[in-house]
């Protein structure tokens, strides 16, 4: 019995996909709920299962093809799971086939689009990640080791009478279309920039508190409660106590109103594989510190894994970015519409701070608070950032919520 494997209802509010990579071959053996393909649309990528066991017997929608929900993207022929073709048939099939041998259970949707573009097989990349998962790290390890003629344990010796670069090759272009997930990206910081009045204030806090406290509680906190005691949670609670002093700041406009909402879903902006994603943990007023470090640490690793839903990045009223984690001393973060304010954060730095009089070496952070303005007076942006900074350097406050 012949199925018609389609694509299945897209999330609210996105039109189309683009189909990313097969992961079976035609003629080749599928089992009951095994991925077959992947899907991206602007914020996640879709894995479509079979709907049963059998064999791919005709491929319809090849890859980077532009999908609507309902389109027929192959046919299936229902039974049990066929052996590997035949030798003839890998060879009547073998422009299918490599894209199929590039996507493996160890890579990520990312991982196996920069196989593609590179025309690499994911058993010549060593893994590092977890279980031996390909990270996109892997992949650019390999072609600079491949393009450098570099040499790395285990590496069989280059014949001496290999060809080497010369002096004066001819310099190479690629040309590679960006992905969904980027592309949205651009469109949004586009319209960001043409449609809020967008300012920043920065001040600096001194962690010094905060790093003490956490350092003296941060086993016990693992060992209790199964997570990791993070800086994001101290953040977090501070963002949300100064969004209850100052409500325009958790607020957004739509048209000529301004929509205040009386609940706390920040995101988080998380750098995957795939690019910036900012997945909202919702309601962290009601939450311990321990809830929100396990609700974060569970939407980035659907992250990073490309599993995570729409319904996980809409919605949020306000957002948190760490550039510090990749050594950003200060910069003006760009608003995620339409909410109406973002706090960066940044890298902790010893610099000599005065101190009762005294000049001391202190763990600082510039802090940058980008607002629209349209709504926010400077007044009510710089009190806010004044609010989370004195948190922070008396984390009793945040327990006492002061």
């Amino acid at each position: 019995m012949s199925i018609e494997i389609k694509v299945p209802q897209l999330p609210e509010s996105v039109t189309d996909a683009t189909l990313v990579a097969w992961h079976k071959a035609v003629g080749e053996g599928v089992a009951r709920d095994e991925n077959l393909v992947d899907l991206e649309t602007d914020k996640v990528v879709l894995e479509v299962p079979a709907p049963a066991a059998g064999k791919l017997a005709k491929i319809v929608a090849e890859d980077g093809s532009t999908v609507v929900a309902g389109d027929v993207l192959a046919i299936l022929e229902e039974g049990e799971a066929a052996a590997a073709p035949a030798k003839k048939d890998v060879e009547t099939n073998a422009a299918p086939a490599p894209k199929a041998s590039r996507g493996s259970a160890k890579t990520s949707p990312a991982v196996r689009r920069l196989l593609e573009e590179h025309d690499l097989d994911a058993t010549m990349v060593t893994g590092t990640g977890k279980d031996g998962r390909i990270t996109k790290a892997d992949v650019m390890a390999f072609l600079k080791s491949e393009s450098t003629g570099e040499v790395t344990p285990g590496d069989p010796t280059p014949d001496a009478g290999a060809e080497t670069a010369a002096d004066g090759a001819a310099r190479e272009e690629k040309r590679v279309p960006m992905t969904r997930l980027r592309a949205r990206i651009a469109e949004r910081l586009v319209e960001a920039q043409q449609t809020a009045a967008m300012l920043t204030s920065f001040n600096e806090v001194d962690l010094t508190e905060v790093i003490a406290l956490r350092k003296r509680y941060r086993d016990d906190f693992e060992k209790t409660h199964g997570v990791r005691l993070g800086f994001m949670s101290f953040f977090a609670r501070a963002s949300v106590e100064a969004l209850k002093k100052f409500p325009v700041v958790n607020a957004s406009v739509e048209g000529n109103d301004i929509v205040y909402h009386n609940y706390f879903d920040l995101g988080i902006a998380v750098s995957s594989d795939r690019g910036l994603m900012v997945p909202v943990v919702r309601d962290v007023d009601q939450m311990s510190f321990a809830d929100f470090e396990a609700a974060l640490g569970e939407l980035a690793k659907k992250a990073q894994d490309g599993t995570i839903g729409m319904d996980d990045l809409t919605g949020g009223t306000f957002t948190i970015t760490n550039g510090g984690i990749f050594g950003s001393m200060m910069s003006t973060p760009i608003l995620n519409q339409p909410q109406s304010a973002i706090l960066g954060m940044h890298a902790i730095q010893q610099r000599p701070t005065v101190v009762d009089g005294e000049i001391a070496a202190r763990p600082m952070m510039y802090l940058a608070l980008t607002y629209d303005h349209r709504i926010i007076d400077g007044r009510e942006a710089v009190q806010f950032l004044v609010s989370i900074k004195e948190q922070l350097e008396d984390p009793s406050r945040l327990l006492l919520q002061l």
